[in-house]
């Protein structure tokens, strides 16, 4: 099991003393059967006057700061190390009642999933579900693995990952047109892609380790990542990250997840000026394990 350690730096600057309103960071992994947590700590520039946690609604560890004074300047610093048990697909285990699509979800489960399986954004000429149902063998059995992990390599080959500094999520459809985005569109695009076939998906956001960034083909590190969850009867929820064709969790430290993009965004926050005073954003992001770095200082990307 390889041991990961993760520091998140991400510092705001400013032409002249402002206020800051209350942040939000999410950046404490969750405790699972796959990762365990180590050690999480957390530095705030300036001072804050207080740290409030808590647990959203869907169980993830949220950190509140509020600050006392102004300053020019508003720094984060994360780091934490965890035990990471790597799980690569497609050997995962899938009841024999859902083997094949469509998958019929338990009725117990179904409440619980419901908004999950319910499409979020507009697909007016159903694109976004033709483009889905290509997948599917027409006259004979689809096997539920196999639709899935091929989608997500065909994201992973067919669309060109680009970073950009806007915030936010695109549409789908916007995705599924440029055939160009970020890991978060990326994964946005598969959540609404396997919901039009049925399936049950939800939001990723956390670090990806990538062994060596210098040539490396896989992509999302230097910054935080995106990927989604499908979830599949007898496996649970099973990880797809399409931006790199990855099914498992392999490589990938799972922070937060949602229901929707915006329901995970690891760091939001405020000041009280004028749009003027702020002069720059850096972040910095490593991931280590073994001695090799992962590591990057760029304006943040949303990934």
């Amino acid at each position: 099991m390889p041991v990961f350690s993760v520091r998140h730096l991400t510092e705001y600057r400013y032409a002249r003393p402002v206020e800051f309103g209350e942040h939000r960071l999410m950046f404490r992994p969750r405790d699972s059967h796959d990762q365990r947590l180590l050690h999480a700590s957390l530095e705030v520039d300036p001072e804050p006057a207080a740290i409030r946690w808590l647990h959203d609604v869907f169980g993830n560890s949220v950190a509140l700061v509020r600050f006392g004074r102004p300053a020019t300047r508003l720094r984060f610093e994360t780091r934490i190390c965890l035990d990471h048990t790597p799980f690569s697909g497609p050997d995962f285990q899938i009841d024999e009642a859902a083997r094949h699509h469509p998958v019929l979800y338990a009725p117990e489960d179904v409440p619980d999933l419901a908004r999950c399986i319910e499409r979020h954004h507009a697909d007016p000429g159903e694109e976004v579900a033709r483009w889905a149902r290509q997948f599917i063998r027409p006259g004979r059995p689809t096997e539920t693995g196999h639709l899935l992990m091929t989608l997500c390599y065909a994201i992973r080959e067919s669309f060109s990952y680009a970073r950009r500094t806007e915030p936010g999520t695109q549409p789908p459809l916007m995705t599924l047109h440029l055939r160009r985005g970020t890991c978060r569109d990326f994964a946005l695009f598969m959540m609404e892609a396997v919901r039009s076939l049925g399936f049950a998906a939800r939001f990723v956001s956390g670090y990806i380790y990538v062994p060596d960034r210098d040539g490396s083909e896989v992509l999302g590190g230097g910054s935080t990542h995106a990927w989604c969850q499908v979830y599949l009867p007898g496996a649970g929820w099973v990880e797809f990250d399409p931006t790199n064709g990855i099914v498992g969790n392999r490589d990938l430290i799972r922070v937060a997840v949602a229901r929707t993009p915006d329901q995970a965004v690891p760091l939001a926050g405020s000041y009280h000026g004028l749009a003027a005073d702020s002069i720059g954003m850096d972040v910095q992001v490593n991931v280590t394990t073994a001695g090799q770095l992962a590591e990057a200082t760029m304006p943040l990307p949303q990934p």
